[in-house]
């Protein structure tokens, strides 16, 4: 039997994503900042002093302490500033960053960035995720968390600048640390992990996971759960709020592209993605994926001839 926390960990721990530095620096005085409209999902760490965070979605700021970060996983109205009061917030200017100074005892300090998820599978993940996720220095179930936010402190505190690339990656491990605390404490999650935390779906969840080149039809699907055709149809919509076909399509693309890249041919990566022809799964990826799956393999053969070799 599968471990429904062990199933959710791993959907979790597989997401496929990208972190970028946006700015890193200091805000003093009277000040408010926000990336909402710009369609990407944020982070944004205190590493020195406080601010507020304000949701349009909340009727209370929350006030956010050194140490502790908020993950903005979708484009909501917010903004942080140093004002308590919403108003008051909202009149702030927008100031220019200042550089970090490790002897400040006024303003805050942030490291603020983007996160990238790739299309399919972990965009299918993110979606039952909240739109807000907080880590908070305090929590006595974050110590991997806080020992990587106090590397995340080092770093900022490096002269003349800290290093872009050591933080992006730092933040990138943050926010996983920051997921799996989430997806155990949070039972009110949608999406594939409500599918997941259910016993007869995480069994089917799991082989779909590990073949999903079978010939998985929807009585077979239905046959795993113990359902009749109708009834798993219709929980496994109300759960992922997605349709067995469109899960089975993301996990075979998730499949195909890093076979792609593992520099199978696209005849191979075709047959072992579940298609009967190279045609009907060149025009699933190119639909899915947004190119073909030749250019798919070309691009990533260029990007690897690109890294330096190992000494």
């Amino acid at each position: 039997m599968i471990s429904s926390c062990h199933l959710v960990d791993r959907l979790l721990e597989g997401l496929e994503f990208d972190a970028s530095l946006f700015h890193v620096g200091r805000y003093c005085g009277g000040w408010h900042a926000s990336t909402q409209g710009m369609g990407r999902a944020s982070f944004h760490l205190v590493v020195q002093g406080h601010c507020w965070l304000h949701l349009d979605s909340q009727p209370e700021p929350v006030r956010l302490d050194s140490g502790d970060a908020v993950f903005l996983l979708r484009d909501v109205p917010y903004r942080l500033s140093g004002a308590a009061d919403a108003a008051e917030a909202c009149v702030q200017p927008r100031r220019e960053m200042q550089a970090l100074d490790p002897d400040a005892h006024d303003g805050v300090g942030l490291v603020c960035g983007f996160f990238q998820f790739q299309s399919g599978l972990s965009s299918l993940i993110v979606e039952g995720l909240a739109d807000c996720m907080l880590l908070r220095a305090e929590d006595p179930a974050g110590s991997a968390a806080r020992a990587l936010f106090e590397l995340i402190l080092q770093e900022c505190r490096r002269l003349p600048a800290p290093s872009q690339t050591l933080l992006e990656r730092l933040s990138h491990l943050l926010f996983l640390y920051a997921l799996r605390q989430h997806g155990q404490d949070d039972a009110s999650l949608g999406g594939l992990i409500a599918l997941a935390r259910q016993a007869n779906f995480a069994e089917l969840l799991e082989r779909l996971i590990e073949d999903p080149g079978q010939a998985w039809t929807l009585e077979r699907m239905a046959a795993c759960t113990g359902l009749s055709r109708s009834a798993f149809f219709k929980r496994f919509n109300e759960l992922a709020g997605q349709s067995p076909g469109h899960v089975l399509l993301a996990l075979r693309m998730r499949h195909a592209c890093r076979l792609l890249r593992g520099g199978e041919t696209v005849e191979q990566v075709g047959a072992q993605a579940g298609y009967q022809s190279v045609a009907a799964f060149t025009r699933a990826f190119a639909k899915t994926v947004g190119v073909q799956p030749g250019a798919y393999r070309k691009q990533h053969e260029i990007k690897g001839a690109d890294r330096p070799a190992h000494l």
